[in-house]
């Protein structure tokens, strides 16, 4: 022993490490033992999905013909060189060699989380661990919010759920390009997992209608996890009219347009049979003065109901540059009355005629002639002529 002493103290004079021999105790040795022994045999923490494939890998540098092991967390043999005495065929031997001792772990689950052991047959024995970690993804995020349908300048709130993941998942909030501020809740559920909430609190306004408002998912296990609702904002009506003399156009505009039911009418009448309504305008071509009137506009939102009157007067652009003046209807009437009462006169004057000249049929002149032949054969009459 006091030789040996001597020696380690002579060895590390010569490295530039002054120590005497009463120094080197044998704590120390085996201090220096296994901090030459641990740089020999090296090995990295895994971290892999669940389902999917670890690889553990037993490095040694510098081997000197010593057997390689791997040993599972509770502590069973898993290959001892290239051969496997552990029945578990998810186990497969994926290199072999003096330096390296490489296995793979198929289908992995929360089971086989722990710390791995590769060992190196040396005197004494050298130890490196390997730590599994098992992730586990959380399922799809849910949004839930508090207003389905939002009032332009309320506040709203809604909630984005990651449920049952290893570890625990983070969650960002972006509205359009913008990113919000959520307050995050984290659950340990009764089977080990995390069940992330967080709740995210802003006001809309009448920009904010159609813009999706994303809740974002970070975990090892996945990229890009997100969930993604639109809002839908109602708001404040604007109405704008425009008019021609050859086509009538009446429009009405909301702020923002998808969300509203407008229908038209004609007070005091019906609307004209040809008129065409095209979402929130009424067209009517071909004008004339039967369609003047008040034309209103109703639209309505689930916030209530709203109009505008619109007061169509239709008239001649040539009137007083020599355009053909309308007939008045006064005019009309007393030219049929004077009719009427003429074709009356006529009718009793051929009443009276036909009265009068009745007895002249051909009857009549029947015995006109044979009155006349009597008077022939009368003596009297044949004396006289």
């Amino acid at each position: 022993i006091v030789w040996f002493k001597a020696v380690v103290s002579t060895a590390l004079s010569q490295k530039g490490t002054k120590i005497g021999p009463s120094a080197v105790t044998p704590a120390f040795l085996c201090f220096l033992c296994r901090t030459v022994v641990s740089q020999n045999l090296v090995t990295d923490d895994v971290a892999v999905v669940e389902g999917e494939t670890a690889i553990i890998s037993c490095r040694v540098k510098n081997n000197d013909d010593s057997v390689i092991q791997l040993l599972n967390p509770n502590r069973q043999t898993i290959y001892f060189r290239d051969m496997r005495p552990l029945k578990d065929g998810r186990f497969q031997l994926v290199n072999f060699s003096d330096n390296e001792l490489r296995v793979s772990l198929s289908n992995v689950s929360l089971s086989d989380e722990g710390r791995y052991v590769c060992q190196l047959y040396t005197d004494p024995p050298q130890e490196a661990y390997a730590d599994i970690t098992v992730l586990i993804p959380p399922g799809n995020p849910v949004i839930e919010a508090k207003d389905e349908v939002l009032s332009e300048g309320n506040e709203t709130e809604m909630t984005c759920t990651a449920m049952s993941s290893k570890p625990a998942a983070t969650i960002r909030w972006m509205k359009g390009d913008k990113e919000l501020s959520g307050k995050p809740k984290v659950e340990l559920t009764y089977d080990k997992m995390y069940t992330v909430t967080s709740r995210v609190t802003f006001t809309v306004s009448k920009e904010d209608d159609g813009v999706p408002v994303t809740c974002i998912v970070d975990h090892p296990a996945v990229k890009d996890f997100r969930a993604r609702k639109n809002l839908e904002v109602q708001c404040e009506y604007r109405s704008l009219i425009s008019s021609y003399i050859s086509l009538l156009m009446l429009t009405f505009h909301d702020q923002p347009q998808p969300h509203y039911l407008s229908v038209w009418q004609k007070v005091d009448d019906d609307v004209p049979s040809h008129a065409v309504i095209i979402g929130g305008d009424l067209y009517i071509e071909n004008l004339n003065k039967s369609y003047n009137g008040t034309y209103r506009c109703v639209a309505s939102n689930p916030l209530g109901e709203s109009f505008d009157d619109y007061v169509l007067y239709v008239y001649d652009s040539r009137a007083g540059e020599g355009a053909p003046r309308t007939v008045d209807h006064a005019v009309i009437g007393g030219v049929v009355a004077v009719v009427v009462f003429a074709m009356l006169c006529l009718l009793i004057v051929l009443g009276r005629y036909f009265a009068r000249h009745k007895g002249r049929g051909p009857e009549n002149k029947g015995q006109i002639i044979h009155r006349r032949a009597a008077r022939v054969q009368s003596p009297k009459m044949t004396r006289r002529w």
